[in-house]
């Protein structure tokens, strides 16, 4: 097997395998050996097929998987040797395509190789950590949000209308036809007004009605509705008004702090307290990993893969031309260049996302697989009802694996290299840590 290099230009490199018809007869004769023993022929006892009527019998089939072996074996040997690891995945391809048997093999391969990343002195980075408390104000905010979810109703006064947010108790008896249908009756029931949970135009037509009062509402049940022998008829409900009620917001006292599973108001408080102080120190973090990697893109300089950035590129011009093209969900579009600025972050991108990579390697960062079980149900949790498929799927989909170990092995590594610089807490408001927050917005 020979291989000679052919292209040494910044990180390109191009080699030529020559594989030689007397190493590729070698192989072929090698997997048909492997096979013999487990070979039967009419006329032959298992495993004494003669060599020669193997290879007139699968000599051919066996030339494509001996020559392919072949070629991965010599590239595999080469990365090995030079300690060069392919950017992406190597371009390898026959240059005599006029190839027939008895003819040597020749193969060009090339590829771009990930540059040397510099070691970095970690500990000259300094950096701020702003820390926020979670002040009365916020939390008295958090407290009245809290009794406003939690409200209560009350009875209107007497001969009150029926307002949009009130409360309606009613009996009603639901027709179709002049037939009352199964499901469609109920007694004392208690519907709020605008809250959605009736059929589209049912609630609209209660606004307006008075305790006692008796009211016909018409609505037509929607194409798609579940029950298929109500889809899209048109039905009659002869409601009974026994109560309008209007919505008060629970009192703040210990009664509202056990509906939240607190032992009392005091235990809530520092539920909340707790809760705000880990939102803002999320929001820190974030604030402090920008501030980290920003010094980390002025410490280093090195050539990256241009395959890389150009495909980098194209994902981040995709990605922002669908946010401006919200209504286009699939792929169906004409091809969306790339502009100065789109390099701009993706060699950015690329060259931190390198630099992390091998800082990580070398510290051996792993993302264990209780982290990923963990990553993969807080993503399945946006899909109710389909939470154990999106397991199984994510299971049976390597890429989608990577995308979601991805951040999690980034995180660890912006902790690794955060351990060792000099960080300093700074204590600051919260509207501090908002403009902070939004200045990372506007510059993505």
């Amino acid at each position: 097997m020979q291989v000679n290099e052919t292209l040494n230009e910044g990180l390109k490199r191009g080699y030529a395998i020559t594989l030689t018809a007397a190493e590729l007869d070698a192989k072929v004769n090698e997997k048909l050996a492997e096979a013999q023993p487990e070979v039967e022929m009419k006329g032959f006892r298992k495993g004494k097929v003669p060599m020669a009527l193997l290879k007139k019998q699968f000599g051919q089939r066996v030339m494509g998987e001996a020559m392919q072996e072949s070629i991965d074996g010599a590239m595999n040997k080469h990365f090995e040797d030079s300690g060069d690891r392919p950017a992406m995945q190597p371009e390898v391809k026959m240059t005599n395509e006029d190839w027939k048997e008895g003819d040597d093999v020749e193969v060009e391969m090339t590829y771009e190789k990930l540059p040397e990343i510099p070691e970095l002195d970690l500990s000259k980075i300094k950096l701020e950590k702003m820390v926020v408390k979670a002040e009365d104000a916020a939390i008295q905010e958090a407290l009245e949000n809290l009794a406003e979810n939690a409200q209560d109703f009350k009875a209107r006064k007497k001969g009150s209308k029926a307002k949009d947010g009130d409360q309606v108790v009613m009996d009603f008896v639901g027709k179709v036809g002049g037939e009352a249908f199964e499901g469609g009756s109920a007694e004392d029931f208690p519907l709020v007004l605008g809250s959605g949970n009736f059929i589209p135009g049912f609630e609209e037509q209660l606004v307006g009605v008075k305790a006692g009062e008796e009211k016909t509402v018409t609505v037509t049940f929607p194409e798609q509705y579940q029950a298929e022998h109500l889809a899209g008829k048109e039905a009659t409900f002869d409601c009974t008004i026994k109560e309008v009620k209007e919505p008060v917001a629970a009192e703040i006292n210990d009664e509202l702090a056990t509906k939240f599973g607190a032992e009392d108001l005091a235990a809530l408080k520092s539920q909340i307290a707790e809760h705000l102080e880990a939102e803002y120190a999320g929001a820190a973090r974030a604030v402090m990993k920008r501030a980290l990697l920003d010094e980390l893109d002025k410490m280093v300089d090195f050539d990256l893969p241009p395959s890389l950035v150009e495909a980098e590129a194209k994902q981040i011009a995709h990605q922002l031309w669908h946010e401006d093209n919200p209504d286009v969900q699939g792929h169906d579009h004409p091809e969306i260049e790339t502009t100065e600025e789109h390099q701009k972050l993706a060699t950015r991108r690329v060259r931190l996302g390198l630099l992390l990579a091998e800082i990580g390697q070398k510290a051996e960062v792993e993302v264990s697989d209780a982290e990923m079980t963990q990553a993969i149900m807080a993503q399945a949790r946006q899909y109710p009802g389909q939470e154990r498929q999106f397991f199984e799927f994510v299971q049976q989909n390597q890429q989608m694996q990577q995308q979601l170990r991805a951040p999690l092995f980034e995180d660890k590594v912006i902790d690794h290299i955060a351990e060792q610089t000099k960080v300093k807490d700074k204590e600051v408001s919260k509207d501090d840590l908002q403009k902070a927050v939004e200045a990372l917005e506007d510059a993505d």
